[in-house]
């Protein structure tokens, strides 16, 4: 089984550990209803995606 030959800095490993942030959620705003939705999903508000009705929203 491969060693590794020589000790990984501090230096190093936290460069390593820099990429593996938390990145902000990416939202866009509903073309039908104009709420926040994530993007390439469906619209939680109105049920809609691609101008096409997945799930009928009752108004309450």
């Amino acid at each position: 089984m491969p060693v590794p030959k020589r000790k990984t800095s501090k230096s190093k490993r936290n460069m390593r550990r820099a990429q593996q942030k938390i990145n902000e959620i990416t939202l866009s705003k509903c073309p039908s209803c104009g709420e926040p939705k994530k993007p390439h999903h469906m619209c939680l508000a109105c049920g809609t995606y691609k101008g096409r009705t997945i799930i009928q929203k009752d108004d309450d």
